[in-house]
């Protein structure tokens, strides 16, 4: 259940967020490269950028801000109504009934999402240089064939699998820690978003660091 909820439902806001960044992305790459002539670089800028940066960062913040808030409110509200306690009163851990799932199926479920930001995000690209530009989008995916190697998309889907994991461990602590009434489940829910977001962005500049070093391409 908790896949499903975290994963399939947040496929289309995933899909359709990676789509219109694709194109962005085209646009603003098209334009740059358009003062040197080098148009067969396209593809090879567009498909690394979406594999490594763009496609996991996207599916990170987009899971955080939709399913992250929603796990900090649904413990927090259990954790305001007592609901929590009744669990340990049953003799039953809250943290392996309410957070383990949540997380193990975060990490599951995100590099399936972050493989479909990256391939909505390409197809987004070959849209905008099939109907927008004026350039033959087999260079574009002639670029992507070149650059484009089994080692950028794994590195892309075990960021996304990291990220699964601090937004589930962030939202659930973030509930459990939880106390008082209505206003501070409100409070949680900002707490965790605000707090998954950050984590993203700045373990996303450490990972990088570790999976793609500057050493491996000079």
């Amino acid at each position: 259940m908790q896949m499903k909820y975290i994963g399939v439902e947040s496929s289309t806001i995933v899909v359709l967020t990676a789509v219109c960044t694709g194109m962005a992305f085209t646009l603003q790459t098209c334009v740059g490269i358009m003062k040197f002539g080098a148009f067969d670089l396209l593809g090879i800028v567009i498909s690394l950028g979406m594999a490594r940066e763009i496609g996991p960062i996207l599916t990170g913040l987009m899971v955080n801000s939709r399913a992250g808030s929603a796990i900090a409110a649904e413990i927090g509200t259990m954790k305001v109504t007592e609901q929590v306690d009744a669990l340990k009163t049953l003799g039953i851990n809250p943290v392996q009934y309410l957070a383990i799932p949540r997380i193990v199926a975060s990490i599951i479920v995100m590099p399936c999402l972050g493989l479909f930001a990256i391939i909505a995000g390409l197809v987004g690209g070959y849209v905008f240089c099939l109907f927008a530009l004026q350039i033959n989008p087999d260079v574009y995916i002639l670029g992507i064939r070149r650059s484009l190697t089994a080692a950028d998309i794994c590195g892309g889907l075990l960021k996304a699998a990291f990220f699964g994991f601090l937004i589930s461990t962030i939202s659930t602590h973030c509930g459990f820690l939880t106390k008082g009434g209505a206003r501070d489940v409100g409070q949680a829910t900002t707490q965790s978003v605000v707090a998954g977001a950050i984590s993203i962005l700045v373990s996303n500049f450490f990972l990088s660091s570790i999976l793609f070093p500057v050493s491996a391409i000079l």
